[in-house]
C-alpha cells in the first residue's frame, strides 16, 4: 500500500472541486490511524511526518495532494498544525 503525494495546478483542483470538500484541523500530536477507506485530501496549511506500517515514511505539507489507500494502518506525527480539505471513496 502506497500513499501518493502530488503537487496540484489549479485546474486540478477545480476538476476535483476540492474547495467544496469538508475542512480537518488538528493541533500537533502524534497518533495511529487506519484507513477504512480510501481518503483523498489537499493540505492548506501544516506539515505531518505519516508512517505506515509497512513502507516509507512520508512528509506532507501545504500544497500536497495526497491519497491513502483503504485498509493502510499508519502513525501520523503532526508537526505543525493541520489544516485540509478530505475526501473518501
Amino acid at each position: 500500500m502506497e500513499i501518493k503525494i502530488e503537487k496540484p495546478d489549479e485546474s486540478r483542483l477545480k476538476n476535483l472541486n476540492v474547495r467544496s470538500w469538508p475542512i480537518w484541523e488538528k493541533e500537533a500530536s502524534t497518533f495511529p490511524w487506519e484507513y477504512s477507506d480510501k481518503e483523498t485530501c489537499y493540505f492548506l496549511e501544516g506539515k505531518v511526518k505519516v508512517k505506515p506500517e509497512e513502507g516509507e515514511e512520508v512528509e506532507i505539507g501545504k500544497g500536497d495532494l495526497v491519497t491513502f489507500p483503504q485498509g493502510m494502518k499508519c502513525t501520523w506525527n503532526i508537526l505543525k498544525k493541520v489544516k485540509k480539505h478530505y475526501t473518501f471513496g
